[in-house]
């Protein structure tokens, strides 16, 4: 099914032209106008969840990210655990592209959690647009 804003595309492009537009060049102007906003749109990386486990003043954070990752050009290459006035306190390393799992989880052990800390906040890093808008806010138990 075409949208309204492609068919709307397409029609005037056909009264443009002299003739109509084949089927496959619809398909085309269909893409076309579908992939460019997703294409812009995909570049930042987001965290879509994360737990924690803690003990003793320690804890193991995990976090799931989900990013359009394109190989070693384009991946989002690690995140980080921020206390108040962004103090990090952890980071998780990604050594590889994720490109055929999406959205991914990995887990940093060993985060030491400063005492009286309620909260925590991941903040996801891809190469090449840094670091996501949006970080994610965790409740500590």
């Amino acid at each position: 099914m075409i949208s309204p804003r492609a068919a709307s595309s397409i029609a005037v492009a056909e009264q443009r032209s002299a003739r109509p537009i084949s089927a496959g060049k619809k398909l085309f102007a269909f893409a076309g106008s579908w992939l460019l906003p997703t294409a812009l749109w995909a570049g930042e990386v987001s965290v879509l969840n994360a737990t924690a486990s803690c003990s003793q003043g320690s804890c193991t954070i995990s976090a799931t990210l989900s990013h359009a990752d394109s190989g070693w050009d384009h991946y989002a290459d690690h995140w980080r655990v921020l206390v108040e006035e962004d103090k990090e306190i952890g980071r998780r390393v990604l050594l590889h592209p994720h490109v055929e799992e999406q959205p991914f989880t990995r887990s940093l052990g060993g985060v030491p959690i400063p005492p009286g800390t309620t909260h925590v906040e991941i903040e996801a890093h891809d190469s090449v647009h840094g670091y996501g808008k949006r970080r994610f806010r965790l409740e500590l138990r």
